[in-house]
């Protein structure tokens, strides 16, 4: 199943069914009088957060969805049937946006979340509304309401824990293959990662969800290599895993690549918390190592962790790190949440 993340749909919602002009005619009953029913109410448009998918890939394929009209009214004050809605189901994380891409209707992040996106047109009256003392035969009904037709942006962003961010080959991929079971595409040249991938990474009986964003390289901004497009996924986050490969000549200028990249993208995504690794220490001489460590704690301002993706080494030192911070982010989220009501 290919990975999709950004989708454009045209919606619209069901049109109301026309109240009906009609009188009543039966044998040896006079004076009948009106009795043209309403129309139907026209069908509306939401969208609902769904479990098990991670994608928009059906909206590739599906871009218009409209609900069905109301049925006109009809004699003997028979009101017309309502049109059916139409329910669009979407992954969590799923924004929902107008159409100029800026201004956000909806976020939907947890399952079984809907939002209303068109509201149905109201039926018309029959002439059995307008029966007065004064008109007691009224040739006149309304017409149903127009539904409402909208241009609409679906964008996904993977919820996730913690998010991998670092040049390309700096070992995001394997560092995630060796933490978890997902299974992304690992090889020896640049953008081998091209979609997000998703792991569940377990450390002392916790787990939490690890995010791999493909590679950033400099002017990502200005949209060379893969661009920023995929940095969005990373917004939700708690935590970033920063990691830079150590067998790099320039570790400080790689680190200061990728911080510089976030910092014009979003500086909601830059002041996120930052765990600094030196991957590929297995790779290293340890004289070299030290002075590269010494140089990327210089430019980062903090500790620098060291690991091996490909060894395991201080790659559980790592994963502590990024637990101990999504706890506190989880612990201030709680204590944020208002209390329930108690009588």
């Amino acid at each position: 199943m290919k990975f999709l993340d950004l989708a454009k749909i045209h919606i619209r919602s069901g049109s109301g069914g026309g109240g009906c002009v009609s009188f009543r005619r039966e044998k040896f009953i006079e004076y009948g009088g009106p009795d043209g029913g309403d129309g139907g109410t026209g069908g509306d448009v939401w969208a609902e957060c769904v479990p098990a998918l991670n994608t928009l890939i059906d909206f590739r394929y599906q871009q218009h969805f409209f609900a069905k009209n109301g049925v006109p009214g009809m004699g003997r004050q028979r009101t017309g049937k309502d049109g059916d809605d139409i329910v669009l189901k979407v992954p969590a994380g799923t924004e929902i946006l107008e159409e100029d891409q800026e201004t956000v209707i909806a976020d939907l992040t947890e399952v079984g979340q809907r939002v209303l996106l068109a509201k149905g047109g109201n039926g018309g009256w029959g002439n059995a509304r307008f029966k007065t003392s004064t008109n007691q035969a009224p040739r006149k009904a309304n017409p149903g309401q127009d539904g409402v037709e909208r241009t609409l942006w679906l964008r996904l962003k993977l919820i996730a824990d913690a998010g991998l961010a670092g040049l390309p080959n700096a070992g995001k991929s394997t560092f995630l293959a060796a933490t978890s079971n997902a299974r992304p595409k690992i090889a020896d040249y640049p953008f081998t990662t091209l979609h997000p991938n998703l792991g569940v990474v377990g450390i002392d009986a916790r787990e939490f969800v690890l995010a791999d964003i493909p590679g950033l390289i400099e002017g990502a901004s200005e949209g060379r290599g893969l661009g920023d497009q995929f940095l969005g996924h990373i917004e939700r986050c708690a935590v970033l895993l920063h990691l830079v490969d150590g067998t790099s000549e320039d570790v400080a200028g790689d680190f200061a690549v990728i911080d510089r990249e976030l910092e014009l993208y979003s500086e909601k995504v830059h002041s996120k918390l930052r765990v600094v690794a030196l991957n590929k220490v297995d790779a290293i001489d340890p004289e070299d190592l030290a002075e590269r460590r010494a140089a990327l704690e210089v430019a980062s301002g903090g500790r620098v962790y060291l690991l091996s993706g490909v060894t395991g080494a201080g790659v559980p030192e790592v994963l502590r790190a990024l637990m101990s911070e999504i706890d506190a982010q989880r612990r201030e989220a709680n204590q944020e949440e208002p209390a329930p009501w108690k009588p």
